[in-house]
């Protein structure tokens, strides 16, 4: 297995080189002027390539996170300063929304934001931001008068730490953080969008990546299955090979299936972006299909291959905790089925008139 991995900067930087922050970003700020369909394809592609879930989180992270909230709710001399080296891949970026206290419900957040002349001072604590030890731009939320609100920070912002602590055992080439904020102050134009806009502004991000974030991971998923489907031509049982047996064909069925339901759903998704349509309820549909999908067909290839699946050399035990953390990462599978509820008239959220 090879997952050519490299350090998380200099990884975001190659793949930003190589174009993959392009897709679907007008020309005018360097993109391609695409499709949310082609960008879909681009990173399956890369996620045969790297195999590495960690990498594929912290391209999402940059992407949804910054990018694309910045295309949308930038101002001119914001976009001017920052969307063109993040879309290069000069600039690394990221978005930090959940904190100690609150993690898929970004309306508990305790974060603030305080006016001051000529700016804002903002104080509060963010966790498990992935790419903030890596960062030159992170869209921030907080309170201001009560209101979520969005701010654009940097590292040499003062009042701005960045720490390691509390990281991981999934998604290791994400680099996460905690981002403590006491009495960091900035300048009046970083605050992104308007007053109170921020839970929209959430909302929006977290749908995007909802939609998209796991189509480098279906990539990983063809590789997954290729090797399995290998192993049990391969490996005999008795007088026949492995997948002659019914039990074991049919979790590689199984395995197939759920692939190829997530490839429907992320096309599904991308189609919906490019004509203009809403994605909520695709997005969550998507997320809840894809990240159970990841977690029960990795179970099922490490149980085809035996100890074989275990074998540190084939890294396919390692994904279990990302696939884990996919369930919860980008709102928890519950979080979907409550968002999904609510959209269908019924369930959490639902107002009766």
């Amino acid at each position: 297995m090879n997952t050519n991995r490299t350090e998380p900067r200099l990884a975001l930087q190659q793949i930003g080189h190589r174009g993959l922050f392009r897709h679907a970003v007008p020309v005018e700020w360097g993109g391609t002027g695409g499709r949310f369909a082609d960008m879909v394809e681009a990173h399956i592609w890369k996620g045969r390539e790297c195999l590495d879930p960690g990498l594929i989180l912290a391209i999402n992270a940059h992407l949804w996170g910054s990018v694309f909230p910045l295309l949308r709710f930038g101002n001119p001399g914001q976009k001017q300063k920052w969307l063109r080296g993040l879309i290069e891949g000069v600039l690394i970026g990221g978005h930090a929304i959940t904190e100690p206290h609150s993690g898929s419900d970004p309306s508990a957040m305790e974060t603030q934001a305080r006016p001051v002349p000529g700016g804002f001072v903002l104080n509060g604590v963010k966790r498990y931001i992935t790419n903030a030890p890596v960062a030159d731009l992170l869209v921030v939320y907080a309170l201001l008068e009560s209101k979520p609100s969005a701010f654009l920070l940097i590292p040499e912002d003062p009042g701005l730490t960045v720490t390691t602590t509390h990281a991981t055992v999934a998604c290791h080439n994400a680099s996460m953080g905690e981002i403590h904020l006491q009495n960091c102050r900035i300048h009046s134009d970083r605050q992104l969008g308007k007053k109170g806009a921020g839970l929209s502004m959430i909302q929006s991000a977290l749908e995007w990546e909802r939609a998209f974030i796991f189509a480098g991971i279906a990539g990983m998923m063809e590789w997954q299955l290729e090797q399995v489907i290998d192993f049990s031509r391969k490996r005999r049982s008795g007088k026949d090979h492995l997948g002659r047996h019914q039990a074991i064909a049919h979790r590689i069925a199984d395995m197939r299936i759920r692939l190829d339901t997530l490839l429907l759903w992320l096309r599904e998704c991308a189609r919906l972006a490019d004509e203009g349509k809403r994605i909520t309820m695709a997005s969550a549909q998507t997320k809840v299909i894809a990240s159970e999908a990841f977690l029960q067909s990795t179970l099922d290839a490490i149980h085809v291959l035996g100890a074989r699946g275990l074998d540190e050399e084939t890294g396919m035990a390692s994904w279990l905790n990302d696939a884990a953390a996919g369930r919860l990462f980008s709102g928890s599978t519950e979080i979907q089925k409550n968002l999904i509820a609510a959209l269908l008239g019924t369930g959490e959220g639902y107002k009766s008139r």
